[in-house]
């Protein structure tokens, strides 16, 4: 928030102060005057890629109690951008400005927050020149896309000095921080193994074909850092997901972040000793989806603990009882969390308390959304006017995302490392060569 507008409306307020009559005395609307006494503490919005998880922002931009202006929707689909704005009109009563650069955003020194929920090859980069613009910035999961990209916006930061905080919404959750504190408390004796999971059903996608760029898509600024090439069929909307490594992290980044996250929240461990995989593309054999589409990730730490990933994209099969969580095991018991509810069972495997359903949060929807993503964003919020500590701060995020990076990693390169856990670095040459990634020349994230 800048020291200009704090000035200005001090000296507003100030000289409006003991006038009876208010907004009428002064010929303002209702609406104008409030939003003067209340500019000191209002914090001034912007988002940037309007797909899927637009829907979770809705909540706490338009509760009143917040105290936020959407100054922006900004996309580089202008359906995307036209859509937004028709879904924020049933929630507020003015109309934010439609942009497709996020430059542009950025440039703009009112502006005070970035929601960033662009393609994964935009998280960073966006970040950090939404930082180094002065903004404070949401980023949305995976934050970033590769393991270089974890130390250059943790770096950006911290020289900028601005609160980023990584949407990885079951930070925020009620059930979970509480199971989470007793399992660190020794409810379940010492903590020693959590099995992530997640499980879908996508079907399958297209093969790509050049085809000419949508209407209204502005297919160079959806590419932004990454190197360019010619646009093929659908890419733009979700497929880039699975369309090769210019622009996705594939399904470790997709959804293995958020259990990633819990399971290393349990164990309380940073960085890995070692990584090995067992991945591959299992269904729909012809179709387009270039990546794996099956993973079993087993991570090794100090301390003799371990995280294991069974992610499965296109298989419905519901291992666990249901299609995303993570069991965190221990000496004297065991507890089962996911982004509803928590069990916890003894060591002979009777249940000793179920949390029961507790929050709304989708978890295999498309998009998503619920009472967690809105918990986040206030804390991000609180956080940022000096209420509250942040839940997930990117400086923790980014060893979240460090998981993330190494299976996909061992993947391409077909089989597993050891890793330096003080550093983070891999102790594999072919693994080093994917630390970073080649970007578009004169687009580099630089801090």
């Amino acid at each position: 928030m800048s020291t200009n507008r704090r000035d200005f409306i001090r000296k507003v307020t100030a000289g409006t102060a003991g006038v009876a009559m208010g907004s009428s005395a002064l010929g303002m609307s209702a609406r104008s005057y409030g939003r003067i006494i209340g500019a000191n503490d209002r914090l001034n919005i912007a988002i940037a890629g309007l797909g899927r998880r637009l829907g979770a922002f809705i909540p706490p931009i338009a509760n009143k109690k917040n105290n936020v202006e959407l100054l922006y929707l900004c996309d580089v689909m202008q359906s995307q951008r036209e859509g937004a704005a028709g879904r924020f009109s049933e929630h507020i009563k003015y109309d934010p400005k439609l942009e497709n650069d996020i430059r542009k955003v950025i440039a703009d020194p009112d502006v005070d927050i970035l929601f960033n929920a662009t393609p994964d090859h935009w998280h960073t980069p966006g970040a950090i020149r939404a930082v180094a613009g002065g903004k404070h910035v949401y980023v949305e999961k995976p934050a970033t896309h590769n393991m270089n990209e974890n130390e250059l916006i943790v770096a950006a930061q911290e020289k900028y000095n601005k609160v980023v905080q990584m949407g990885v919404q079951q930070r925020s959750s009620l059930h979970t921080i509480e199971i989470i504190k007793e399992i660190h408390n020794g409810i379940i004796g010492t903590p020693y193994k959590a099995v992530a999971f997640y499980t879908n059903q996508r079907g399958e996608v297209p093969v790509q074909k050049s085809a000419p760029v949508h209407e209204g898509l502005d297919w160079d600024l959806f590419q932004g850092p990454a190197p360019r090439r010619a646009y093929t069929q659908e890419t733009w909307n979700y497929n880039w997901h699975w369309y090769g490594w210019d622009y996705g992290t594939a399904e470790s980044g997709n959804n293995g972040t958020h259990e990633f996250d819990v399971a290393r929240w349990a164990l309380q461990v940073d960085y890995p000793t070692r990584v090995d995989v067992e991945a591959q593309k299992r269904h729909f054999m012809d179709d387009g989806w270039d990546m794996y589409d099956t993973m079993d990730v087993s991570f090794r730490f100090a301390g003799d603990k371990v995280i294991q990933w069974d992610g499965k994209s296109r298989n419905g099969y519901s291992t666990y009882g249901s299609g995303r969580g993570t069991i965190i095991f221990g000496s004297e018991g065991t507890v089962y969390v996911d982004r509803g509810k928590y069990v916890l069972y003894d060591r002979n495997g009777k249940v000793v308390k179920d949390s029961k359903a507790t929050s709304n949060e989708a978890g295999t929807a498309l998009g998503g959304g619920g009472d967690m993503s809105t918990a986040h964003v206030v804390n991000f919020f609180d956080a940022i006017r000096g209420k509250a500590k942040l839940n997930a701060p990117i400086s923790d995020g980014v060893i979240t995302m460090a998981m993330v990076h190494y299976s996909n990693i061992a993947y391409r390169i077909g089989k597993g490392f050891d890793i330096d856990n003080a550093t983070g670095r891999m102790y594999d040459r072919e693994a080093m060569k994917l630390w970073g990634r080649e970007y578009e020349p004169g687009w580099e994230p630089k801090i």
